[in-house]
């Protein structure tokens, strides 16, 4: 697959790079939807890594902004639903997960590198978590899960930029590595996610995650935040305020 999505398979692990450069890698519906595709495709190819990676400079600097001409509240609703519903499926992966993050990790781009199990960033990399900012409620709870209930209500609330050091003292990263030794931090991850067979790594997983019921309650929170009306006036306040 080609287009927004670049997908590539080296027997089990299988690698998804967000291919939106110019935009930053953000998030369109189309980018979305191609990422759930591939999901199902891994599931269906029973593979036991998945790596996310963004092209160019950047990760993935969130939600995208530049095509809200013409979109109701409605349609973007339905964008943050397909959106939360994919970072479900990658927090409940049956397979291991690891994010390569550099250059700007934002928005939902940060929540999507969040629900990864492995969270690799290069040196410079940044964090911001600026949703809160249009009233929406995305992400928080697994961002919690990672950094702690108090740490993730100052991130959300103040959306400055955190620094990839400060990211991994936080959790939110498990490892930064200069961009040259990044392939070599990758094997070595590879090979710790695929020691064990498949079920027991499915198992382990299951039985470390918090209830499967917050999944549900995840959703429902984030469809009231968005539902309030007047979703794409705010959108446009905040982007107007950047």
């Amino acid at each position: 697959m080609t287009g927004e999505l670049v997908v590539s398979r080296s027997g089990e692990v299988h690698r998804l790079t967000l291919n939106r450069p110019g935009k930053g890698n953000s998030l369109s519906a189309d980018l979305v939807e191609a990422l759930h595709d591939s999901l199902d495709a891994v599931e269906q190819a029973r593979g036991r890594v998945l790596i996310l990676q963004g092209e160019g400079r950047n990760f993935c600097t969130g939600f995208d902004l530049g095509d809200l001409d013409g979109a109701s509240d409605g349609d973007l609703l339905w964008r943050f639903v397909r959106i939360e519903q994919l970072l479900a499926r990658l927090w409940q992966a049956p397979f291991a997960t690891i994010a390569v993050g550099k250059g700007r990790v934002f928005g939902a781009g940060a929540d999507l590198l969040v629900a990864c199990g492995r969270r690799i960033v290069v040196e410079q990399t940044t964090f911001s978590f600026p949703g809160a900012g249009f009233g929406l409620v995305l992400g928080t709870r697994r961002l919690a899960h990672r950094i702690g209930e108090t740490a993730a209500q100052h991130v959300v609330a103040s959306g400055a930029a955190i620094a990839a050091e400060e990211a991994v003292r936080l959790n939110l990263a498990t490892a930064c590595v200069a961009e040259p030794d990044l392939q070599a931090t990758l094997d070595r991850e590879v090979a710790v996610a695929t020691r064990l067979d498949r079920e027991t790594h499915a198992a382990i997983a299951e039985a470390s995650r918090s209830d499967a019921g917050a999944l549900d309650r995840d959703l429902a929170m984030l469809v009231r935040s968005a539902a309030r009306p007047g979703l794409r006036q705010r959108i446009e306040a905040y982007r107007a305020r950047r």
